[in-house]
């Protein structure tokens, strides 16, 4: 993704330097290939307007405190883009003060081939706004979202959430079928749907009113998964929040109640 990202900002005559340090061999071809400019970190931290943080997950918080031992240049902005959860990159920017932090989340596949990933910002907007538009032009669509640090790190991390759990739930949902022979008929089921459950916010208080019911269902679809030898914790799990709703039984409610009424339950 780096090397992707950084080709996309040589391709408008962006300068783009990277650390080679502890860098593999496949890492130091990708950022020729895309013409970034290998510096050491302290170097590349005294020449740099914009610092981007784009790395493997689990390693943002170890760069960002390599990145403060050197310091940032005058007026520099560090531009956090790694999975964290939005306390993790708050936390982040308290410690890097009085330097400029961005929180930055990339949502999508690297930009090449056609690809054009989402970056979203949040944070102070001036440097917000300054980081999207060295993107303009580009195939990563830059979006600021939000003055507040956590906001952009938030969209991320909910949206994976829905489409890796929804990923899961998929793949124990055919290994059930396929245990009984019925793939084929699942398949051509969930064939006639072609829009997501995430875009139709109207079936969050549908769920809810629904819950007494779809709770049972679920609970036996854990005991089936279970007795075929798959994982069943995750199917339990969504059981259980729907649990949380049972007593709602077929009350009307809008979205903001519905949500309400979940969060209320678990306290």
């Amino acid at each position: 993704m780096g090397a992707a990202v950084g080709a996309q900002l040589r391709a408008r005559g962006v300068t783009v330097l990277w650390c080679p340090e502890g860098r593999s061999e496949a890492t130091r071809r990708r950022a020729d290939e895309a013409g970034l400019e290998g510096v050491p970190l302290g170097e590349a931290l005294r020449r740099s307007d914009v610092v981007l943080s784009l790395c493997a997950p689990g390693g943002g918080e170890e760069v960002a405190e390599r990145v403060m031992t050197h310091g940032l240049a005058d007026g520099a902005v560090f531009v956090e883009a790694n999975p964290l959860a939005p306390e993790r990159v708050a936390a982040i920017a308290a410690r890097m003060q009085p330097a400029t932090v961005v929180d930055g989340a990339v949502v999508g596949s690297p930009p090449v081939g056609g690809k054009s990933p989402l970056l979203y910002l949040s944070g102070p907007s001036a440097q917000a706004g300054r980081v999207a538009g060295l993107f303009e032009g580009t195939d990563v669509e830059a979006r600021v979202v939000g003055e507040e640090i956590g906001q952009a790190s938030v969209l991320k991390l909910i949206y994976s959430a829905y489409q890796k759990t929804s990923r899961v739930v998929a793949a124990l949902a055919y290994g059930a079928a396929d245990a009984y022979g019925v793939t084929d008929e699942l398949l051509d089921m969930a064939g006639r749907r072609t829009r997501s459950y995430l875009v139709e916010t109207d079936y969050i208080p549908k769920t809810a009113a629904r819950a007494w019911r779809w709770a049972p269902d679920l609970a036996d679809a854990a005991d089936l998964l279970t007795s075929v030898g798959l994982p069943a914790d995750t199917v339990r799990a969504a059981a259980e929040t729907l649990e949380r709703w049972s007593p709602e039984g077929e009350q009307p409610l809008d979205v903001t109640e519905a949500l309400r009424a979940l969060r209320d339950a678990g306290r």
